[in-house]
């Protein structure tokens, strides 16, 4: 597993973007659309559509991951 940042290309509003995610949270990430049964590229625009305009977009999906992986530790009892 990569521990660098890659670029990562999405679609957000018919506009190409890139974000620099390390390879552990694009693939977290992925798994998190497929979960809930999305295409990547719309929960990256839900997230940058709620993100903090001061907060760059690959950091937002950073956090949202780590968000999510808490939540699940909390529903496992963890």
């Amino acid at each position: 597993m990569n521990a660098r940042p890659v670029k990562r290309s999405l679609t957000l509003q018919r506009h190409r973007t890139s974000v620099s995610l390390e390879d552990a949270f694009w693939q977290e990430f992925r798994a998190i659309a497929t979960r809930r049964g999305m295409a990547i590229n719309a929960l990256a625009a839900e997230i940058d559509a709620s993100r903090d305009p001061e907060t760059g977009l690959a950091s937002a999906i950073r956090l949202f991951v780590l968000e999510d992986l808490k939540a699940q530790a909390r529903s496992s009892g963890a």
